[in-house]
């Protein structure tokens, strides 16, 4: 049987010394990632009460779902429902200190660098200073075309090859529509030189199509067909969402233990591997405003258990609208010290947007 989300909430809004074990469970929990006892809470100051008291809460606690014994006659720890809750309502955030933002500054410095070079290094430092693994999705690159040229291959296969205005260059391999000539190529070629330079790929594409579909393109059917493919290709490829730069995997792996763990940190790993994160990410970033915290399976990426992601947005703070164009968080276990975490996250995705700008 599921708990019940609004029985539990109702319980720590009016008990508050069932929101007074439930605070030192939890706690507890973060910091060591073990178990807490009825007789260690009872030993608090705040609480001032017996163990046996402390039992019944827990009794309490355990009945609406919000901490569980993951062992007979052991401590208690949270659940995923009852993290959840601290972290809603419970939960004090504390602030960085100003060596911290510093750092954070100085790591996202972004003069004469590159963007993958400001963000590595920023991912970095925010996963020495929150003591797990960081990742960010870089913004998709939106280079400016400065020419085009489709080089065939074998039969049926062509190489799109378009020259960047930062002088970096896209390969695509692509099919040849049938019955198209070589000189269709080269028409192609020149067409798209012409009509796309000085444009982004994504521009080049809207603005040939818009001329195709209204026939204005002067171009054949199959030409202006190879045309279509080329940079659909290429804004549609690998890369078109922007990279995945992940730090600090050597922080997971010194808080793995036993077999269990070390298959689902490898599910982890697995996971952030595929193409699909990239994506996911920042459609989960542009979910919310600011930072969000996803516990366990609670995690619409990896529908791990046994994991957390605190993540943020950035935006891109030369448009009007502050349209996101990445995200930036950090994965670790479930008892990562969010009250730490989520300040860090959030200066660093407002420290990335600034130097970005």
């Amino acid at each position: 049987m599921s708990p019940n989300t609004s029985t539990a909430a109702e319980l720590l809004s009016v008990d508050e010394r069932a929101r007074q074990v439930m605070r030192g469970i939890v706690e507890g929990y973060l910091g060591s990632g073990s178990p807490v006892g009825s007789r260690h809470l009872s030993k608090s100051p705040e609480l001032g009460v017996s163990a046996a008291t402390v039992r019944n809460v827990m009794s309490d606690l355990e009945e609406a779902g919000l901490i569980f014994a993951p062992h007979t006659s052991a401590g208690r720890l949270p659940t995923e429902l009852g993290l959840r809750l601290f972290v809603d309502g419970l939960m004090e955030v504390g602030n960085l200190s100003r060596n911290e933002r510093a750092s954070i500054a100085a790591k996202a410095a972004s003069s004469g660098r590159s963007v993958d070079g400001v963000l590595s290094d920023a991912t970095s430092a925010l996963s020495g200073l929150a003591e797990s693994a960081a990742l960010v999705v870089t913004p998709k690159v939106e280079a400016r075309l400065r020419h085009v040229e489709f080089v065939p291959l074998s039969t049926g296969k062509a190489l799109a090859v378009m020259l960047l205005e930062t002088g970096q260059v896209e390969n695509r391999l692509i099919d040849v529509p049938a019955g198209l000539p070589l000189d269709g190529l080269v028409k192609a070629g020149n067409y798209l030189s012409s009509r796309g330079q000085g444009l982004t790929i994504t521009q080049a594409l809207s603005r040939v199509q818009k001329e195709i579909n209204e026939q204005k393109a002067e171009l054949d059917q199959l030409s202006a067909q190879l045309v279509q493919t080329g940079l659909a290709n290429v804004v549609g490829g690998e890369g078109a969402q922007g990279t995945l730069i992940v730090r600090g995997q050597a922080e997971l792996l010194r808080k793995v233990d036993g077999d269990q763990d070390v298959d689902r940190l490898r599910g982890l790993f697995a996971a952030l591997e595929t193409k699909e994160t990239i994506s996911k990410l920042v459609s989960q970033a542009n979910e919310a405003p600011g930072v969000q915290i996803f516990i366990g399976s609670q995690n619409k990426l990896f529908g791990l258990s046994g994991w957390s992601m605190v993540l943020a947005p950035y935006k891109d703070t030369n448009s009007e609208s502050g349209q996101v164009v990445g995200a930036i968080g950090v994965i670790g276990p479930m008892h990562i010290n969010y009250g730490r975490v989520v300040p860090l996250v959030d200066y660093t995705a407002q420290v990335v947007a600034h130097a970005l700008s």
